[in-house]
């Protein structure tokens, strides 16, 4: 599980800052043509961008904390 979770963090931070980046430069291009729906639509997709990249973020600290108990409960057993 651990492993899903960590290749669904890196696609959610990955395609999350390709959106956002995106966002920037549609807003960008909005501001020099004075065009104010591409600023908003460009606004927009750089916000969805980075709530995906968060949402990547946190699956990354999840994982990682799974990880991390997973380690303590292998000290926790008993050798036998």
């Amino acid at each position: 599980m651990a492993d899903d979770l960590r290749k669904d963090s890196l696609k959610n931070r990955v395609e999350g800052s390709a959106k956002e980046l995106g966002g920037k430069m549609r807003h960008a291009a909005g501001d020099l043509t004075g065009d104010r729906s591409e600023q908003i639509r460009g606004k927009a997709r750089e916000l969805e961008g980075k709530a995906q990249r968060k949402v990547g973020q946190a699956q990354d600290k999840i994982s990682d904390a799974q990880r991390r108990a997973d380690r303590s409960s292998d000290d926790l057993e008993p050798d036998v």
